[in-house]
């Protein structure tokens, strides 16, 4: 017996000195096949297509107003009134003003009749020779005269119906109409207080067409050089991470914002909002897509070796015996995550995307570095 447990005992020793040595441990990753994005990320805020600050160019106090914050209004509703006193006022002492020329014209006119026969009865009297050259010369001068102060009693009245004109129109100011269709945003001003538009027109109320809404992406300075108008752009919001609202950038604006001692690029594009889902001010997560493969088979980038001469980078493939395998790898499109196979690799592979750690002895100290 002691024989036989020598005997095995050297078979297990020659067994394991002639064994192949394990398979290092190595951490893996599958190659995967999906959508594949180079992409450059933002945040945004979402902003009325159309906004519009609502004012009074009429002074007095706001009698009522017609509409609340949240409403959604047509072009030309009625939105507010101004008391129309004072314009009230103004415009009628305005046509008694008017008023009173006409009578003048009328009165200038009939002198004007007056004269013009005067001076043809003293034209007819002197070819006869029967007045004197200073009677006709005073017959004469009277009609030009009269003329004359009938033409400027014209531009007066021209004048007043200037002023008359401009009276209605500031009584119509009283009545604050919606200059587009919209969505009450906001009401400044509320019922009961004066407004006085002498120098700078207050703001009754704030109005939107929410139908559809600008996206204002901020973009790094270290990305906006790689953006272009009329690339693909999505976002989200808070509210509906999973849902991706679609859409093209319109522009990127000439001035950045420095923001925390960074300097951002504004870029803007459009979005339908049929179901006023999307908000102003609403805070979103902007992808702008500089190129897209469907359907792309991937790896991580740390699985990437070397690159060779003919562009090809070495990657290590753990086969289902868990023994490595060293293949070459034609590369496409790289994002900052992944990298596109184009050959080489199938989908379901495992490459190796960096060593395991060791294992610590049981009671021993890990050291972890900072």
């Amino acid at each position: 017996m002691a024989l036989l447990a020598m005997m095995a005992l050297a078979a297990w020793g020659a067994h394991r000195w002639l064994a192949e040595p394990p398979p290092p441990a190595v951490l893996t990753a599958k190659v995967e096949k999906g959508e594949l994005e180079d992409l450059v990320l933002a945040s945004g805020v979402v902003q009325a297509l159309r906004q519009v600050d609502v004012g009074a160019q009429a002074n007095g106090q706001l009698k009522s107003l017609k509409v609340e914050a949240g409403d959604k209004v047509k072009q030309g509703q009625l939105l507010a009134e101004i008391d129309p006193e004072d314009s009230l006022n103004d415009l009628r002492a305005a046509e008694a003003s008017l008023d009173a020329r006409f009578a003048q014209r009328e009165a200038k006119q009939a002198s004007l009749r007056q004269a013009e026969q005067e001076l043809a009865r003293q034209r007819r009297m002197r070819a006869e020779g029967s007045t004197s050259d200073k009677d006709w010369l005073a017959a004469d001068t009277a009609y030009r005269t009269l003329k004359a102060g009938l033409a400027e009693l014209q531009a007066q009245i021209r004048q007043d119906q200037s002023q008359l004109d401009s009276r209605r129109t500031k009584l119509g100011y009283t009545r604050i109409l919606a200059p587009m269709d919209g969505e009450v945003l906001e009401i400044v001003t509320q019922q009961g207080q004066t407004v006085i538009a002498t120098q700078t027109v207050p703001v009754i109320l704030k109005l939107a067409d929410l139908s559809k809404v600008t996206v204002r992406a901020y973009v790094a300075e270290a990305d906006v050089i790689r953006v272009k108008a009329g690339l693909p752009v999505y976002f989200t919001v808070l509210g509906a991470p999973d849902q991706r609202y679609w859409g093209k950038l319109r522009a990127i604006l000439p001035m950045p914002e420095k923001i925390n001692n960074a300097m951002f690029y504004k870029a803007l594009f459009d979005v339908p909002n049929p179901d006023g889902k999307l908000r102003v001010d609403m805070t979103t997560q902007v992808s702008i897509v500089l190129a897209r493969v469907d359907g792309a088979l991937s790896v991580p980038l740390s699985a990437l070796g070397a690159a060779g001469k003919d562009g090809r980078y070495a990657v290590k493939v753990k086969g289902k015996d868990g023994r490595l395998e060293e293949r070459q790898v034609r590369i496409g499109m790289k994002t900052s995550t992944r990298a596109q196979v184009l050959d080489g690799l199938k989908a379901g592979e495992q490459v190796v995307t960096g060593e395991q750690p060791d294992k610590p002895e049981e009671g021993g100290a890990v050291m972890v570095s900072a």
